[in-house]
């Protein structure tokens, strides 16, 4: 084993991370679609030739933890067959992909006829055919209805380009010169890597690279091991719902996790979470694993570097062909509603280990929107595509950020500026607004969502929109309370419909003069919102983020007619609102709490007598809060064979909510949108 100074330890993995962070610069100024080189909708990435990833750079963690499965895949399937000038590329959600729109490009650089590194890219392509413009359906039962799946194959053999796998992607999607040119540009990009690592075996030679590459994976496997090491050892558990319409019906899907942490290792188990169903709310455990990795790593080491060597310590299970493993051939689109739900619970694990590290939950959906038609003006097809950002949920340090990308997408941005939309499209920006009373109140609140118009000047579109956290919204903490939901509606002649199922379409048809208004979620709140300064919440409802009834409602804070503190009718307000959230006693559940449609939803039995008086339908979307820091979602069940004044609770939730025999459970009714089994009008 060689022996490698500090200093060239340094140069050389700083030289490999600004080699990826070349690549993304080509990619930027030489790709076609919008969605790179204006919304950075893609990632690039360093591999060895045992499939770790090596260097990264100010990339998608949603793209770059998920690939290394992907070149897995790759070599196994190509095992003694990977020759100089060999270039792969694959989009298969199945097999370490995210969905079909994002196309891996796997680049292997020799030395001799040894295989080395592997430069990869990662794109969002904006439109990969499948049944709607943009390849976005919200309502799709199968994953042949999302688009051109494609498996490991060679798009270059030997330095001859496949001219057949060219001819079979061009024909299988919309705007196939844009879909060209960005392959084109992602294979630029890795021959531009291929220079530069020459020139860095030249300078360092091609042993000394390799072992500073193994060392630095060390060094950043010890480190991660250091920060877990200093949690308590324990299991910790937490769930939450992805929003499923089961032939029309409201079927919300249960996540479950288990978070077990043994010295300095953790396991993340998704046992118990549903098994995957024919809609757009399943995924790979390549993606749920990089959700638990970004809320791990980011409430313990937000600093450190993002490599294999932190993902050793980190183990992943999950039932098979479940939601968080989905298998051919149930729809994988998902991706981003999947991961950021595999955030949420995380989050609610870890808020039960260190609440002062943690935040509300955060927006909880990607909320990709696509819109396609033909241009009349300029006699060609567009593909619109649009993320509006939701809120960051309010921690121990301040609000969350507004209309603020979560840490899970990395550096991308959310949507278009005006002028690039209004000159390549036939569309107008009407409204982009934060959108009032959107954040959870907290002590610290959550950051608000957006309010975006785009209004459709000439022809006919179709729309899709394929989001979560339209029914359930995101959770606040230690109090906090919820943030509001995702919204979409369709403005006609200044009149607002909401879509038939909340948050979700496919093939929508729109008309000139009409406009798709979209309103992402906010963040979850932090703490007591009654704890919040009055002049904070007075100073927001002057700006626009809280309008003075929210303010008296959530935060207690009563405002003269000149927006000034009303201290005296605060301190009356606050006092009868602390103690109007409803608390109930104990019993144990021996059964089972979850039924529905596939009896995955939880349902809280209450005497009717009990709900009432707290003014909750059967039905009803709650909240359990107990002594942890996040709380249990659930909905009213009337039975009238449970005591009044008594909350039976199964051993599970107990457990999540830190409560025993002698503890009192607190409900708080959030809105309720639709309930299990409603169908949809």
């Amino acid at each position: 084993m060689m022996t490698v100074d500090p200093i060239t330890l340094e140069v050389v993995c700083e030289g490999l991370i600004s080699i990826v962070r070349e690549m993304r610069a080509s990619i930027i100024r030489a790709s076609y679609s919008p969605a790179i080189y204006e919304l950075d909708d893609f990632s690039c990435a360093m591999f060895n030739a045992t499939a770790e990833m090596v260097a990264q750079s100010d990339d998608h963690p949603g793209h770059v933890i998920p690939m290394p499965w992907s070149v897995r895949c790759a070599m196994e399937d190509f095992e003694g067959d990977i020759d100089p000038g060999d270039i792969i590329v694959l989009n298969d959600s199945y097999r370490g992909g995210t969905h079909l729109n994002d196309v891996t490009l796997l680049f292997p650089v020799f030395e001799g006829d040894e295989l080395v590194l592997f430069p990869a890219v990662r794109s969002h392509w904006a439109d990969v055919g499948g049944m709607t413009p943009g390849s976005y359906s919200g309502l799709a039962t199968t994953i042949f209805q999302e688009g051109l799946r494609i498996p490991p194959i060679k798009l270059y053999e030997r330095g001859q380009p496949n001219r057949a796998v060219m001819a079979l992607i061009e024909s299988n999607m919309r705007l196939p010169e844009h879909r060209i040119g960005d392959l084109k540009a992602m294979v630029g990009a890795c021959r531009i890597a291929e220079q530069r690592l020459r020139a860095l075996f030249e300078k360092y030679t091609r042993t000394m690279v390799i072992e500073c590459v193994r060392l630095n994976l060390d060094r950043c496997e010890a480190r991660m091991r250091e920060r877990i090491s200093e949690l308590p050892d324990g299991t910790y558990e937490f769930e939450d719902y992805l929003e499923y319409y089961d032939d029309g019906r409201f079927d919300p899907v249960l996540m479950r996790l288990a978070l077990s942490i043994a010295g300095d290792e953790v396991t993340a188990d998704f046992a118990g979470s549903n098994a995957q169903v024919p809609g757009v709310v399943n995924s790979s455990l390549a993606v749920a694993g990089a959700g638990v990795f970004v809320a791990l790593k980011a409430t313990l080491d937000p600093g450190g570097a993002v490599n294999q060597g932190v993902f050793r310590p980190i183990h992943l299970k999950a039932p098979e062909a479940s939601i968080v493993d989905v298998k051919p051939d149930a729809p994988a689109g998902a991706h981003g509603e999947v991961r950021k739900r595999a955030v949420s619970v995380m989050l609610g694990c870890l808020s039960q280990i260190v609440p002062e590290k943690v935040s509300g939950d955060l927006s909880g959906t990607s909320f990709p929107n696509s819109m396609g038609g033909q241009d009349r003006r300029r006699d060609r097809g567009y593909v619109f595509l649009e993320a509006p950002a939701g809120g960051n949920g309010g921690f121990a340090g301040g609000d969350g950020s507004s209309a603020f990308m979560n840490v899970d997408f990395g550096n991308i941005r959310s949507i278009h500026t005006a002028e690039q939309l209004e000159t390549e499209m036939p569309v107008m920006v009407e409204r982009s607004v934060l959108r009032t009373d959107s954040a959870g109140a907290g002590r610290t609140r959550g950051g608000l969502g957006l309010t975006r118009e785009i209004r459709l000047l000439d022809g006919e579109a179709v729309y899709s929109v394929q989001s979560d956290r339209a029914v359930i919204p995101p959770f606040g903490v230690l109090g906090g309370t919820s943030a509001a939901p995702v919204r979409v509606a369709i403005g006609v002649d200044g009149k607002e419909t909401d879509l038939k199922v909340p948050g979700k379409a496919t093939g929508r048809t729109i008309r000139q003069g009409e406009s798709i208004i979209m309103q992402s979620a906010g963040g979850g709140g932090y703490g007591d919102p009654m704890e919040r300064d009055p002049e904070q919440v007075a100073a927001d409802v002057e700006v626009g983020y809280v309008t003075a009834e929210a303010a008296k409602e959530f935060y207690g804070v009563a405002l003269d007619r000149e927006g000034k503190v009303d201290e005296m009718a605060t301190r009356t307000v606050r006092e009868v609102r602390r103690k109007s959230l409803a608390g109930l006693h104990i019993s144990a559940d021996k059964g089972s709490p979850y039924s529905g449609i596939r009896g995955r939803q939880r349902r809280q039995r209450l005497a009717p007598v009990t709900a009432r008086k707290h003014d909750l339908e059967d039905g009803d979307l709650i909240e359990l809060i107990g002594s942890h820091a996040a709380p249990l979602r659930a909905w009213v069940l009337y039975d009238k064979g449970v005591p009044p004044d008594v909350a039976p609770l199964d051993d599970f939730a107990r457990r999540v909510l830190g409560l025993d025999d002698a503890s009192t459970v607190h409900l708080r009714r959030l809105p309720t949108i639709m309930r299990p089994g409603q169908r949809v009008t």
